[in-house]
């Protein structure tokens, strides 16, 4: 009994690896991979968004318990993807160890002599007037020159090339195993975020500093580097459509201990890398200087960083004026500034005049457009310009280096000042150890697909016999790719054996197009 149920035990674990070193098996793997990952894009994930995965949960009742059950909420981090993701590079690996193992002995092989020529698709017969080692010598000769794998047994030639194919195909799969252990590693134990400095200002490489959702690894440990980034100065350039030319921002890096690392650009598609983070170009804004007080107390004093709504079809977004607001919490009841701000006067002259609206490409005359609310503020932290529950009782108009007063009801004596339009650049930090083994691997797939396209695999065998005057020389061949093309070059082969022979005669034909089409 025990030897039956160990023997049921071999054969299913035998039967489960055979179906691990299919490369059908690794396929479907990667299938059921991908279709993980696009769920794990397409649902809030619990590591980078707790809140977002908690108002699902209360949204979706039944629906969501049953996502949040079966791990939908952290995929990265969930038992079946862990588990599919070791099947599969299992399963890769018992694919290409065997098949590296083989190629390499097919490397330190020589080529060997096949039996029976006239077995094979192409072959010939020809009568020489000289000796077997005289067309052996010849025939190496020849197919050494034509970049032919050579091994001479006696007075037979063995030749193969095209080998590089083969290696091609297996670097090509090799690649893809090292493409898939950068992508795991990097993203699992990397992030990626948002981070907005404002022009003489410096953003330090910290959890809290990251403006709006930090995405982060599922085996990411929480190590920043502290490094400091101060934004210098930005620059954009526009054509007079509106369309923009460039963005460049100019940054200064600084060590925790806040010694200098230099001064570097970075534009659009042109990152930089510090201490292992890459700071990519993401986009940019105006962040004026406003102050305001309130009965002659300092309520704010700041950079105000501003967005820009969406513009409407046909109008282009350098159109759009930027909004902003001030939330003061202090006094009673709340008060909140929305601002609007054009950067150039003479747009927002021309859109009150014409109606059209014109791209603002120059800073003349910036100007803001302010509104004060009273009321009950319903998310103080948001910058969002939110005005239910809030009454409007005062609007103007701020200029640079200007200053304003209006008087708030219930609330005091207020003054607002504009002194200085700064910019802010939006730069996207990333990191990723995995960069190197996708860099590499995007190498490879690229070595490997040019012997796919431009190598063919060829094999011939040459063997000459004493007869009455000299020799008869059989000589077969096959390809495995481009295998009309073989026919010349099978037929140049041919020639080339008996060339020393001006009286060689061929006692076989070529098959002609009906036997062709029966052989293989």
């Amino acid at each position: 009994m025990t030897t039956t149920s160990d023997a049921t035990v071999r054969r299913s674990v035998a039967l489960v690896w055979r179906t691990l070193r299919s490369m059908r098996t690794a396929l479907i793997l990667l299938l059921i991979l991908a279709a993980g990952s696009v769920i794990g894009s397409l649902l809030p994930q619990i590591p980078n968004s707790p809140e977002r995965v908690g108002r699902y949960l209360d949204d979706h009742g039944v629906w969501g318990t049953f996502l949040f059950s079966a791990g939908f909420f952290d995929v990265y981090g969930s038992w079946w993807f862990a588990l599919i993701t070791a099947l599969l590079f299992v399963s890769l690996a018992a694919c290409l160890f065997p098949r590296t193992r083989a190629m390499v002995r097919a490397l330190r092989q020589r080529p060997v002599q096949a039996r029976e020529l006239d077995a094979f698709r192409h072959h010939a017969e020809l009568r020489v007037d000289h000796g077997p080692d005289v067309v052996a010598a010849d025939a190496a000769r020849y197919l050494r020159r034509k970049r032919f794998r050579v091994s001479r047994q006696d007075d037979g030639v063995a030749a193969e090339k095209g080998v590089l194919r083969e290696v091609g195909s297996l670097l090509f799969h090799w690649a893809f195993f090292l493409l898939l252990v950068g992508v795991i590693v990097g993203k699992g134990t990397g992030f990626t975020g948002r981070a907005v400095v404002t022009e003489g200002e410096t953003w330090i490489d910290a959890r809290a500093n990251y403006d709006g959702e930090l995405r982060t690894g599922r085996y990411f440990g929480g190590a920043h580097t502290g490094l400091g980034i101060e934004l210098l100065d930005f620059d954009d350039s526009y054509r007079r459509n509106g369309l923009p030319i460039d963005f460049v921002s100019r940054l200064r890096f600084r060590d925790l201990d806040g010694s200098l690392q230099g001064v570097e650009e970075i534009r659009v598609n042109h990152p930089t890398s510090r201490d292992g983070i890459r700071i990519f170009q993401e986009g940019f804004g105006w962040a004026p200087v406003v102050t305001a007080e309130l009965d002659g107390e300092s309520m704010w004093s700041s950079p105000i960083e501003m967005t820009r709504d969406d513009p409407p079809d046909g109008v282009p977004a350098t159109a759009m004026p930027w909004r902003g607001a001030i939330k003061l919490t202090a006094p009673e009841p709340d008060v909140m500034i929305s601002l609007e701000l054009w950067s150039d006067y003479r747009a927002f002259a021309n859109l009150q005049l014409t109606g059209r609206p014109t791209p603002m490409l120059v800073q003349f005359d910036p100007f803001i457009r302010y509104s004060v609310y009273v009321g009950r503020i319903a998310d103080p932290a948001r910058s969002s310009i939110e005005t239910t529950g809030l009454r409007r009782v005062a609007r103007g108009d701020l200029h640079a280096a200007g200053s304003e007063g209006t008087e708030v009801p219930g609330v005091g004596q207020l003054t607002l000042s504009f002194p200085e339009l700064r910019q802010y650049s939006v730069l996207r930090i990333s990191k990723d150890v995995g960069i190197p083994l996708v860099l590499a691997a995007a190498i490879l797939v690229l070595v490997g697909l040019i012997p796919a396209l431009y190598v063919s695999r060829r094999k011939v065998w040459v063997r000459a016999e004493a007869a009455p005057g000299g020799a008869l020389v059989k000589i077969g061949g096959f390809a495995l790719q481009r295998k009309d093309s073989f026919e010349n070059e099978f037929d140049a082969i041919v020639r080339a054996v008996g060339a020393r022979s001006p009286a060689a005669q061929r006692t076989t034909e070529r098959p002609g197009p009906e036997e062709r089409v029966g052989t293989s």
